[in-house]
């Protein structure tokens, strides 16, 4: 019988521990703002967190991959990759440990196998920062905001330049703009510095100067005369949505490109990790990053329909209220979404269950779908109950979709969840917009019905997506291990 741990050789360990992720700690940042090289753990990140978060993301990782990854290992790998001198990156630390210890590396040689796992970052290009406007500042426009700013500096890809609103611009409405952007009643303090400049009609975010911009007319803002040019338009207004509407913003001076953070029509519509290789920012200036629930649901889909094949299926999205429904029972444009929203469930429609065939054609006219709208402020699931061509098991479909949360193309969009008490508020803050529920999955007695829980933070997750898709329509994507 194995002796059992004295308490105070526990206390030595855990002080260890605490020590290494200090280290830890110091070597993310210091890749990131030294060398732009950005470390992720399972594509959880890194940057801003403080001891007890690293080591209970390294618990998260052990489970993943189903063997400990120990902060020990990851300060061991960080140290590597500090003296590699690698190009603007970003690099999944857990995953390289994982490959490390998987492939049983001789004498344990953690310099050549970085150097060998690497070695295509050589031949990355040196990147150009893009200037970005946000034509549009609220849940959407402030959260990218947030993620853009707060990652400012030498590494950025993205550098937000400006904000346009249609109020105009006073001493108060900078003040109102900028407290919205400090505090978030669902995402909650601002990370960093927000200060008004009512000279400059700007915020200072961080230090940074972002210009808002008063306009009703896109096609009348001269951008150049802020020194902003060939920007990326981030529309999240929601007042534009067809190729027409959406080209007055390349009237615009100044701008090059256009991204609808909303299903647009005539426009090609993304889901960032499906689809987004079909049209080239070479050709096409007009982007649409589609909807919440459809990023949420189209990577799993597509693992379905490639792996197993989808006769038909259903799609009920539990979405959490939006500020197009009413606080109190009034009037509204739709049936049901005038009653009270913090009050009741409301069925209504979407799109999404269609939206999906615009990345995945082979889906097309196979899924239905409708939508609950219920009393939380964010956070959703989609409620995924498909016919399916091969038979398969509860262990197989769970194997498949953890096979691509884990690798391939899809890393970014699936997190896999363990925990067998999952709420909606556990998945707030998520950057994944996709959070597939492994415990709540049933597979029908014959096998070719199964019924997938996939869970989305529909504001922060969504972001996420609008923010991968940008960096690929201004051609910044750093080198990815992934």
């Amino acid at each position: 019988m194995a002796s059992k741990p004295t308490y105070e050789s526990e206390i030595a360990f855990q002080s260890d521990r605490r020590k290494a992720a200090v280290e830890f700690i110091k070597i993310v940042s210091d890749l990131w703002h030294d060398s732009a090289i950005e470390l992720v753990l399972f594509r959880n990140p890194l940057l801003d967190q403080n001891v007890s978060e690293i080591l209970k993301l390294h618990d998260y990782a052990g489970e993943f991959v189903h063997k400990p990854i120990s902060i020990f290992d990851s300060v061991e790998m960080a140290r590597a990759i500090k003296v590699l001198n690698l190009p603007a990156s970003k690099l999944d630390i857990g995953k390289l440990t994982f490959e490390f210890h998987k492939e049983e590396v001789s004498n344990h040689n953690t310099a050549v196998f970085l150097s060998k796992k690497l070695k295509a970052a050589k031949h990355q290009p040196k990147l150009k920062p893009k200037d970005v406007v946000l034509y549009g500042f609220g849940r959407i426009g402030r959260l990218v905001a947030r993620e853009l700013m707060g990652k400012s500096g030498g590494g950025s890809q993205l550098r937000l330049r400006a904000i346009v609103t249609r109020d105009k611009i006073s001493q108060s409405s900078l003040e109102k703009r900028a407290a919205l952007l400090r505090s978030d009643s669902v995402h909650g303090d601002f990370n960093g510095t927000v200060r008004v400049d009512t000279k400059l009609q700007a915020l200072i975010i961080n230090g940074m100067t972002v210009y808002i911009i008063s306009a009703t007319k896109p096609e009348d803002i001269d951008y150049t005369i802020y020194g902003i040019n060939q920007a990326l338009i981030i529309d999240n207004t929601g007042a534009f949505r067809d190729q027409k509407a959406l080209n007055r913003h390349l009237d615009s001076k100044g701008a090059a490109k256009v991204l609808l953070t909303a299903p647009g029509k005539g426009i090609p519509n993304i889901v960032h990790g499906v689809n987004h290789l079909e049209h080239s920012p070479e050709k096409v200036r007009i982007f649409s990053a589609a909807s919440c629930t459809t990023n949420a649901i189209t990577p799993v889909l597509k693992v379905v329909e490639e792996t197993l094949g989808i006769v038909h299926g259903h799609l009920e999205t539990i979405h959490a209220y939006t500020n197009d429904q009413n606080l109190v029972d009034n009037m509204h444009s739709k049936y049901r979404r005038g009653r009270a929203a913090a009050l009741n469930m409301v069925i209504t429609e979407t799109g999404a269950g269609k939206a999906v065939s615009k990345a995945l054609p082979a889906l097309e006219n196979k899924l239905t779908s409708n939508a609950i709208r219920v009393p939380v402020p964010n956070g959703s699931l989609a409620i995924l109950n498909l016919e399916i061509t091969k038979q398969t098991t509860l262990k197989k479909i769970n194997s498949l979709i953890k096979t691509a949360a884990l690798s391939g193309d899809l890393v970014e969009q699936i997190k896999y969840e363990f925990n067998d008490e999952l709420v909606s508020s556990d998945i707030v803050g998520c950057a994944a917009p996709a959070i597939y529920d492994s415990k709540a999955t049933i597979v029908g007695s014959n096998g070719k019905n199964i019924i997938l829980y996939v869970w989305y933070d529909n504001e922060f997750g969504y972001s996420h997506q609008v923010i991968r898709l940008a960096k690929y329509i201004a051609k910044v994507r750093r080198f990815t291990y992934y």
